[in-house]
């Protein structure tokens, strides 16, 4: 049961600042798809509203217990943001679609 559940967008004075995604890949299990700031506006506690409203979104409208999240290894900003927000590292893999190449994904989850 993989569904996508939409996207949240933060708009300050016409200007996007920033947007996430998720969905559910099971009946109990978020994740998070995406969360894209623009570089010069971190650190605003933006993408800490945007993570939160896509949690909040997942447990109230689908009761999810858990959410998942994939960061590109070597993501200095986003491993540290993810751990601060009680993800857990979980394991390694290579990046949906260069299963052969150097990128590789960290997999991370947390209880919510």
């Amino acid at each position: 049961m993989k569904k996508t559940i939409g996207y949240f967008v933060a708009i300050e004075n016409e200007e996007v600042l920033g947007a996430g995604g998720g969905g559910m890949m099971s009946e109990t299990e978020g994740e998070l798809y995406v969360l894209y700031l623009d570089p010069s506006r971190r650190n605003e506690g933006i993408g800490t509203l945007l993570l939160e409203a896509i949690t909040r979104q997942q447990k109230e409208e689908f009761q999810a217990e858990k959410q998942w999240v994939s960061v590109q290894k070597g993501n200095q900003k986003g491993v540290p943001f993810y751990e601060a927000k009680g993800f857990v590292y979980e394991s390694e893999q290579p990046v949906y679609g260069n299963e052969t190449g150097e990128y590789r994904s960290l997999r991370y989850s947390r209880f919510i």
